[in-house]
């Protein structure tokens, strides 16, 4: 087994300590981002129910349908605000959530195999003869090195493992966020608009989120059509002020479906924007086939497992073998 130098939070505090100003800049940015957001629906919107006679007619005499526009544009706002604030998914956190677990396993065993107690302590110190790692708390984290072990395939180098800037252990498809600096499981990107990093406890919200975006998006544009087609006498400036909103409107519509099209695409085939971008960066990656896609377990497998096993933290994939991979062509070729 080879060392592994210094442990995650001796890095982590030290680039934390030479660098404090970095960490504070994000998180104002960050900020700044939320806030520019939340004007720009604010001022979209808000133009509309302010100088568009038609829909404040249309709010009078039929309330449901203004009810129903303000539901989704609250629950879009709920939706970014809840996926900014969730967690991506922290290797550090699953392997202290497994570590846990196994523990709690060798406790039981421990007290229903009160007769052999040498043994069950042996299987703590050593497991397969392999030494074991401490964390920051002190937790032994054999365990952990034996699940890494099942996940990647044999003859895989260590180092493969060990990420170069936190030095954790890491399973495969995680991946170190420069600004999180942390290491994220099944990581898809760093959203700056989002102020955090896209990955496995959070994908699926993600794309609520941008889903609802775009529904709010399309909906708001046809209010801009029919504000633009009703024949009203307005000020110069209501229409220059409706053109300029109506151009970002536009822009941002057009970003929102390319993204939601690249997202749908990425959870069919159970790969990730990294993964897509950088494939010949990543190991494991590197030697497959670029319109092969080794994770993919088909499309109702895969959005099962997108919808269903992300809150899991323990609900890690292994790297397929070229054997499970030929299998699996086979099997799609025959059907």
């Amino acid at each position: 087994m080879p060392r592994f130098g210094r442990q995650p939070w001796s890095i982590s505090a030290t680039r934390s300590r030479h660098s404090p100003g970095l960490f504070n800049s994000g998180r104002t940015t960050s900020l700044i981002l939320k806030i520019s957001l939340l004007l720009i629906h604010v001022v979209i919107v808000g133009f509309l129910f302010l100088f568009d006679e038609q829909l404040i007619r249309k709010t009078r005499s039929e309330p449901w349908y203004t009810a129903i526009y303000l539901a989704l544009f609250a629950a879009t706002l709920v939706q970014y605000f809840y996926t900014s604030c969730s967690t991506p998914g922290y290797v550090l956190d699953a392997m202290t959530a497994y570590n846990d677990t196994h523990h709690a396993f060798l406790s039981i065993s421990k007290s229903s195999e009160k007769s052999a107690p040498s043994l069950v302590q042996s299987s703590i110190s050593s497991m397969d003869g392999r030494p074991s790692w401490k964390n920051k708390s002190g937790t032994l984290t054999t365990a952990w090195v034996k699940q890494l072990m099942d996940l990647y395939p044999s003859g895989t180098s260590t180092r493969s493992w060990i990420c170069a800037y936190c030095q954790t252990l890491r399973p495969p498809r995680a991946h170190h966020c420069a600004d999180c600096d942390k290491c994220i499981l099944k990581f898809d990107h760093h959203c700056i608009w989002l102020g955090t990093c896209i990955g496995q406890g959070n994908h699926c919200r993600f794309w609520w989120y941008i889903f609802e975006e775009t529904v709010l998006c399309i909906w708001t544009a046809i209010l801009y059509i029919c504000f633009f087609r009703a024949i009203v006498e307005r000020e110069w400036w209501q229409n220059g002020i409706a053109i300029i909103l109506s151009a970002i409107l536009l822009l941002c519509l057009i970003f929102l479906l390319s993204i939601l099209i690249f997202h749908c695409y990425l959870i069919l085939t159970n790969q990730t924007s990294y993964e897509l971008i950088r494939r010949h960066r990543i190991p494991y990656l590197r030697e497959i086939p670029e319109w092969e896609h080794p994770f993919s377990k088909g499309i109702c497998r895969n959005l099962y497992d997108f919808c269903c096993s992300r809150n899991s933290l323990c609900a890690m994939e292994p790297v397929p073998t070229r054997d499970d991979q030929e299998e699996r062509s086979h099997i799609t070729y025959v059907n």
